[in-house]
């Protein structure tokens, strides 16, 4: 999962979709269990300004099953830009983030190098637009990764994120 992705294919095939840039870099590399990964998501168009920063820690739950537990950073923009420059991330430690409680991503194995998986139901609380919840789907290749993040009001009806399908982010 760490490195650069893009979603211009998409974009530039189907309007209803924007060019975004997604980076992931490994963090907390001390730590003996599971991987962490600094992630940071903007429009190609305001790189600088990423509209999602977050720590993805990744660990085996049992045999069938990898977790990605999401994690929110406190002030995330002394951050902006650690996927390219390390040093700005060597002070982020695992408790110094907050737990996105309910919106870990649950990924099975489909194939020898596919993993896909999903945010558990309703849980994964979300204030963003007049959301209730969100829920997010995703399936993980060698060459790139697909993410559906959709917002839900209390009546379940889709205030976010893409109508269609999940964005097609393609391993620079």
């Amino acid at each position: 999962m760490a490195g650069e992705f893009s979603s211009e294919a998409q974009a530039k095939s189907d309007p209803d979709y924007i060019h975004i840039k997604l980076r992931m870099t490994p963090v907390i590399k001390s730590s003996s269990d599971g991987y962490w990964l600094y992630v940071e998501q903007a429009v190609a168009s305001s790189e600088d300004k990423p509209y999602r920063q977050r720590v993805y820690h990744l660990y085996i739950l049992d045999d069938t099953t990898l977790v990605s537990k999401v994690f929110e950073i406190k002030n995330p923009q002394q951050y902006t830009g650690g996927w390219k420059d390390e040093s700005k991330l060597t002070i982020i430690t695992a408790d110094s983030l907050v737990d996105r409680q309910g919106c870990g991503i649950y990924l099975h194995k489909q194939d020898k190098k596919i993993y896909s998986g999903s945010t558990p139901g309703k849980e994964c609380l979300s204030s963003l637009r007049g959301a209730a919840y969100a829920t997010s789907k995703v399936k993980i290749y060698p060459d790139k990764l697909i993410s559906w993040d959709r917002g839900w009001n209390r009546e379940d009806k889709q205030v976010w994120g893409a109508e269609k399908g999940g964005y097609i982010f393609l391993k620079k």
